[in-house]
């Protein structure tokens, strides 16, 4: 067992496709969408509300901040996929290009890192999801099978005389983050 990919147990049944590569020399593996899912447009809700102060230099609210902040925040598209890969490799998702120039959808994060240790973890088994942003003036609706980003497998690098964290994974999006 190399590297590779599987279908998380909840999406067994659902007719969900193995990621892949549609060319030859193509170095990414192309990510579907696992069902339905709309993304709301960060401009039709509560962040608009915010520019009228912010553009007087007005102080928001708690309220405001609140409600503007949560307009942002990256929604968590399903993939029902996992991967699994050796020590030493990690695998990068990476926005396709067609997302932000067809369909206004960014990944705020710029690159995804799947860590090996994320495969089979307790919380969510090892499923991967892809943070979007909607950054158009209309919701989007991903259908199911769409193509929403590509992986590539890599081997990374460790600095002389790093000390080996103990911390084991424990939990799935995020867990290994200690603030």
């Amino acid at each position: 067992m190399q590297r590779g990919f599987e279908i998380v147990s909840k999406y067994a049944d659902k007719g969900i496709k193995l990621p892949y590569r549609t060319t030859q020399q193509a170095a990414g593996y192309d990510f579907e969408c696992a069902e339905d899912f709309t993304l709301p447009s960060i401009w039709r809700h509560d962040l608009l509300h915010a520019f009228k102060p912010l553009r007087h230099r007005e102080q928001l609210t708690t309220a405001e901040l609140t409600a503007g902040n949560h307009d942002l925040t990256p929604w968590l598209v399903p993939t029902g996929i996992k991967a699994y890969m050796r020590p030493g490799e990690v695998l990068m998702l990476a926005n396709r290009s067609s997302n932000p120039l067809k369909h206004h959808l960014i990944l705020p994060n710029g690159v995804g890192i799947i860590d090996a240790d994320y495969y089979n973890n307790e919380k969510n088994e090892g499923e991967i999801f892809v943070q979007l942003v909607n950054v158009g003036l209309q919701d989007v609706v991903i259908k199911k099978g769409q193509r929403i980003a590509q992986g590539l497998f890599m081997p990374y690098l460790l600095a002389d005389g790093e000390q080996i964290p103990e911390q084991r994974r424990t939990g799935g999006f995020g867990s290994s983050d200690r603030n």
